[in-house]
């Protein structure tokens, strides 16, 4: 009597890096339709529209000057903003408590309110021009930025272990070179793909520019819904599954949850590119579950056109952009630092309680962890770090 002993091929990680490859990508879609081709034909997920609608559904060729989302700030606001670090200042009390009520802005509160509305229910992105970053220390001018930023969005994020919510965003690898291994683009100059943080808002303050690049680009997550959906809808199915995410070195090593969520009518694409690649120091845990090739080409999928459709912002020094991060991807293009120009930018994750778009099911938990810092254990920075996990490691 014979028997058979059948050996089951152990899954492997795509053959994906961070940086996505163009050429790659339709080879492997040209692979997948050619395996299959009734792939296209997939029904989408129910509750999946054929397309989003609104506002926030824009492609970069429909706006055509900058005056479309910058807002300028008058040299009656300025001194607006400077009485009102002066008042905070006069409280004696933690930047944990910044808020509309302890950084008073009499007349600018009210268009900041309209902006706050066009980010949840217009464009979903504007940029304030321009605080005067140089005249002021270092603490005041992060002062100012997260009181202004305060009547954008009523709630801070923190953005580590540590109650981190101020994060410097610039080239570490240097200066932090003792801290551990780098992960992260953010970090680096090199370019940083399409992404979206956690959290509802982002704002980034521009301190300093770079001599070279560093282009801020964004694109409509609605858009690039739509395409996928009118052209392969098997890959939104793909893309509502859940996916292991890796946590680098967490307890749990990986969690699990879809990258994109319909709600409300709003297409949402929450992901990271580095958690399924990883990222130059920080490789792919390879002990967890890899990706598959299906989910390999719908990240190169939504990168290229999040790519095609997307808009490049003119950031200046002094600048905040602010961009909704739920309904917008962002990118940025890599740079060249020097002597006189060395890109830093500080950033915030805020969130606007009653205007909010309802959190998905399944990052609910996230976005409750991430609001619920209480002002006392508010971290703000005044130089880089680099964010850590409880466990210490860099991320």
């Amino acid at each position: 009597m014979s028997s058979t002993i059948t050996v089951t091929a152990t899954p492997q990680q795509p053959d994906i890096g961070y940086h996505p490859d163009a050429d790659k990508w339709c080879a492997r879609t040209a692979h997948r339709l050619t395996e299959n081709p009734d792939l296209a034909k997939i029904p989408l997920p129910e509750g999946f529209p054929k397309q989003v609608e609104g506002p926030i559904v824009w492609e970069g060729s429909d706006w055509v000057n900058e005056d479309q989302w910058v807002y300028n700030l008058s040299p009656t606001e300025l001194g607006e903003i400077d009485n009102a670090l002066n008042h905070f200042k006069s409280l004696n009390i933690s930047m944990g408590n910044l808020s509309k009520g302890t950084f008073p802005l009499p007349n600018l509160s009210i268009a900041l309110e309209g902006l706050a509305h066009e980010l949840y229910s217009g464009r979903g992105f504007f940029v304030l021009r321009a605080l005067p970053v140089d005249t002021y220390s270092r603490e005041d001018i992060i002062v100012i930025y997260a009181g202004v930023s305060s009547h954008v969005g009523n709630a801070r994020g923190k953005q580590d272990d540590s109650g981190t919510v101020l994060a410097h965003i610039k080239d570490l690898r240097v200066s932090h070179a003792h801290e551990g291994k780098i992960g992260n683009a953010a970090y680096t100059t090199d370019k940083q793909v399409f992404h979206s943080d956690k959290g509802d808002l982002i704002a980034l303050l521009a301190l300093q520019t770079a001599a070279e690049g560093g282009v801020s680009r964004l694109s409509s997550g609605g858009r690039v819904y739509n395409e996928i959906a009118a052209t392969r809808p098997d890959l939104i199915k793909t893309m509502s599954e859940p996916w292991v995410v890796d946590t680098f070195g967490t307890i749990p090593p990986y969690t699990t949850r879809p990258i994109l969520y319909i709600q409300e009518g709003h297409a949402i694409i929450q992901y990271s590119r580095r958690q399924f690649t990883g990222f130059g120091d920080q490789g792919r845990n390879s002990d967890i579950p890899p990706i598959t090739e299906a989910q390999a080409e719908a990240l190169d999928t939504v990168h290229f056109l999040a790519e095609k459709y997307s808009l490049g912002l003119n950031f200046q020094k002094g600048d905040i952009q602010y961009i909704n991060s739920m309904g917008l991807l962002h990118a940025r293009e890599a740079f060249r630092d020097d002597e006189k120009h060395t890109r830093h930018l500080i950033r915030l994750w805020l969130r606007r309680d009653d205007l909010a778009w309802k959190t998905p099911g399944p990052l609910d938990h996230i976005w409750k962890d991430i609001y619920s810092i209480s002002p006392e254990k508010q971290r703000f920075p005044l130089e880089p770090e680099i964010r850590r996990t409880a466990s210490g490691r860099t991320r």
